[in-house]
């Protein structure tokens, strides 16, 4: 459609006759890519990956909770897939799904937010609408990401192409919630941002929550994020003082569980995985020291999840002591090592991280 107003965009909306470029083939932009295109959008997938783009086209799947036939299913006719970044110069909507992980120094590394930069910025045209959903920091897409896109286009972020930053809330394998039945949070640039990203939205998922701007967005995240994480290191602690105890902690969690306010259960586990609860909390703890705030509640529950592999290793030493065995020559399974059940991503597996301890146990 090429849309070049914001009217003309959201009567495109309405036509269906916008063009979306999803940039990033993964757990994130895949389920959102068919989303999109069920929604009855014009789609094009990008990703820098060619081996994924040609799977795609030959309608596989490459996600163990994504099945071909979701894919085979999407009119070819209104969807495309290409590793050709000029390609996003005829899309009016371009939304970023790609990683944002953490350096060994546990800092944010925005190297694929910036490399996805340097590959639109030279195709990006008046009118486009340009949306971030990788997890961040505050200040990244007004801070970083706009910038960057300006500098190499030589336009202006906020009156020749409009940008907005809208969360991922992927759950991958959640029978319950899927892409498009879980509420998603807007922020804009600029109040014709937000009116661009809310409308594409709206038609694709169950509702848009929109809020005051970009930062509260990024920031709306990082807090779900860090609730998770946080309360997840709680119950891990509490199931090492009440497994000294002698009392069951998932006994405990099922009967607190019966008050019917003021709790919600989290369930002991070997640590964190995945690749948002392990990382995303220090994005926060990252720029908090920017203000000088030290942010003692998410370094204290990153400190007691990542040893949690290791109370699991003692724990299998103690086990096999009972039986008179040592861990050197003993064979051990581990059952599972995505870090959810009946998926195939095993980023960050707190299972990868016991099996490595094990493995310095043996030497």
């Amino acid at each position: 459609m090429m849309t070049t107003t914001v009217e003309e965009f959201i009567e495109g909306v309405a036509t269906r006759d916008l063009r979306v470029g999803i940039v990033g083939l993964g757990y994130v932009g895949l389920p959102l890519l068919i989303e999109v295109a069920n929604a009855g959008f014009r789609v094009r997938g990008f990703d820098v990956d060619a081996e994924k783009t040609a799977k795609l086209v030959a309608g596989e799947s490459y996600i163990r909770h994504i099945p071909a036939e979701h894919i085979t299913a999407l009119d070819r006719a209104r969807v495309d897939y290409t590793t050709d970044f000029a390609e996003s110069a005829d899309c009016d909507a371009i939304v970023i799904c790609v990683p944002t992980p953490l350096t060994q120094h546990r800092e944010p590394d925005l190297t694929y937010i910036l490399h996805t930069a340097e590959e639109l910025g030279p195709h990006i045209r008046r009118g486009q609408l340009i949306v971030l959903e990788s997890t961040t920091f505050p200040g990244t897409t007004r801070g970083v990401l706009a910038p960057r896109l300006s500098s190499i286009s030589g336009l202006d972020a906020e009156t020749d192409f409009h940008m907005a930053y809208s969360p991922e809330r992927e759950d991958p394998n959640n029978k319950e919630f899927s892409t498009g039945t879980i509420p998603k949070v807007v922020g804009g640039m600029t109040d014709a941002a937000l009116r661009m990203a809310s409308a594409m939205y709206r038609t694709v998922i169950c509702r848009t929550v929109e809020v005051s701007s970009c930062e509260v967005a990024e920031a709306t995240k990082l807090m779900e994020n860090i609730f998770r994480c946080v309360n997840i290191a709680l119950v891990n602690e509490l199931k090492i003082v009440f497994t000294e105890m002698g009392i069951d902690v998932w006994e405990v969690v099922n009967a607190a569980r019966t008050k019917p306010f003021g709790f919600m259960p989290f369930y002991p586990g070997p640590g964190l995985g995945g690749h948002c609860i392990p990382i995303d909390p220090f994005y926060l703890t990252w720029k908090a020291k920017e203000y000088g705030i030290a942010t003692r509640f998410i370094e204290l529950a990153g400190e007691i999840n990542t040893e949690m592999p290791n109370y699991v290793v003692e724990r299998t030493m103690l086990a096999l002591n009972d039986y008179e065995k040592t861990v050197r020559g003993s064979r051990i399974v581990l059952v599972g090592l995505s870090y959810k059940a009946n998926i195939d991503d095993i980023r960050e597996s707190p299972e990868l991280c016991a099996l490595a301890e094990t493995e310095r146990t043996w030497c």
